[in-house]
């Protein structure tokens, strides 16, 4: 049998299997560029995929067929027979999550956790934001542009801004089904505080309860033991974005900085590595936030729970601190300028490139200092390019891009 028809009968056999869940569906601030559906046809469910007769195969020859796949579905829509593959059943889920590599390695999206993971360190991945001012909506598409992409356009995640008292707030989720802190598909948000000027961004893990979705079976498996209550989500402040002050307007641009908690400056230096999660964890409830100094509670794990708040066992000096390349005043033009590599066609105050700001101290190359981590510019009416490489994650690097959105006085 061909390898291709072998795959068409596994899919035909993967959409008739019980339990699977089908969710696949079809002035002078600014900054110019120089002249010159759910993409996941598997989610982060722990609930375990029932065993059919295709969990039988010997694993050489699986694994045989699983690099096969893999090697030749280099882009999307052709990544959705791998996925395929991993949801026929466990055996076949273990050997592909050992046989697909990560962003960093192979610069593609698999599964959903890869979001979380570095990009590659090389090429960067070429992503476009899409902002919908009416629904308060941004949604993070990959592809080159809207125009450009076509099938290849995939939504990977989407963001809806909440305005508060104090405060404003992007929740960020995998899919733009449910917009509430309690569904599966949240994952973090970025949360501002009342200028604008400074964020934090809060990562989190959508949480799943087999017990609570499989109903009256589970209660009869249980002998009638009550059912514990779903275990909500925890955020943990990995990172802080701060915009620098321009009350007088006489610095140009905006300018800010970001000082991502979860990557040691280590990561960029030669032979250094970011951390890689491999799955979405579950969490315990966390407490709300005690304000600082307050007793008797203990703030987020590992850091302060105040805005942009910093390690507390570790000093600010161990993480990785990103800064805006600053971009040069162009004569002709009579505005800033920085170069996009034709990625960004209108002038916009948001725009900017961040790269790495190390001291003399640590062992970070030119090379590294000058290489643009990740670039965010605009291409058009509500629409942005987003492109990024190692060490951040797709989820970071959209959380730093929602950080440029909303008016900042004085910043600019």
């Amino acid at each position: 049998m061909a390898l291709k028809n072998f795959i068409r009968e596994i899919g035909n056999i993967s959409k008739k299997s019980p339990g699977r869940k089908d969710n696949s569906r079809r002035g002078r601030s600014h900054i110019a560029p120089e002249a010159a559906s759910s993409p996941f046809l598997l989610s982060g469910s722990s609930t375990e995929i029932e065993q059919g007769q295709w969990a039988n195969l010997p694993p050489e020859l699986l694994f045989d067929i699983m690099q096969r796949v893999e090697a030749k579905e280099n882009c999307w829509p052709g990544r959705r027979d791998v996925v395929a593959c991993a949801a026929v059943c466990q055996s076949w889920r273990e050997i592909t999550k050992e046989i697909v590599k990560t962003p960093e390695q192979c610069g593609f999206f698999t599964f959903p956790i890869s979001l979380k993971q570095p990009g590659p360190r090389e090429a960067p991945i070429q992503c476009f934001i899409r902002r919908e001012k009416e629904t308060s909506t941004y949604r993070l598409y990959m592809g080159l542009s809207p125009a450009l992409s076509g099938d290849l356009s995939k939504q990977l995640l989407v963001a809806k801004k909440v305005r508060r008292a104090t405060c404003t707030e992007f929740m960020i989720y995998l899919k733009g089904d449910d917009f509430s802190k309690s569904s599966n598909d949240y994952i973090g948000k970025l949360r501002s505080n009342f200028l604008g000027t400074k964020f934090n961004i809060f990562e989190s893990q959508p949480q799943h309860d087999s017990s609570a979705q499989s109903g009256h079976q589970s209660s009869w498996k249980t002998f009638l033991k009550p059912m514990p209550s779903r275990v909500p989500m925890t955020n943990v402040s990995t990172a802080g974005i701060s915009y620098e002050l321009n009350v007088l307007r006489t610095k140009g641009p905006r300018r800010l900085k970001c000082t991502m908690y979860s990557i040691p400056v280590s990561a960029v230096e030669e032979g250094g590595t970011a951390p890689t999660p491999t799955a979405f964890t579950n969490c315990p409830e966390d407490d709300p936030s005690p304000p600082i100094g307050s007793k008797g509670k203990k703030p987020h794990i590992g850091f302060d729970s105040s805005l942009c708040g910093k390690p507390e066992n570790s000093g600010q000096s161990t993480a990785l601190v990103l800064r805006n390349k600053a971009p040069r005043w162009h004569e002709q033009l009579q505005c800033w300028c920085l170069n996009f590599k034709g990625r960004v066609t209108v002038a916009s105050v948001k725009n900017f490139q961040l790269v790495a700001s190390a001291e003399p101290s640590q062992n970070v190359s030119v090379a590294e200092r000058d290489k643009v981590i990740l670039q965010f510019g605009k291409i058009g009416k509500d629409i942005f390019t987003m492109d990024y490489r190692y060490p951040l994650s797709a989820f970071q690097a959209f959380a730093i891009c929602l950080s440029s959105f909303g008016t900042k006085p004085v910043c600019e």
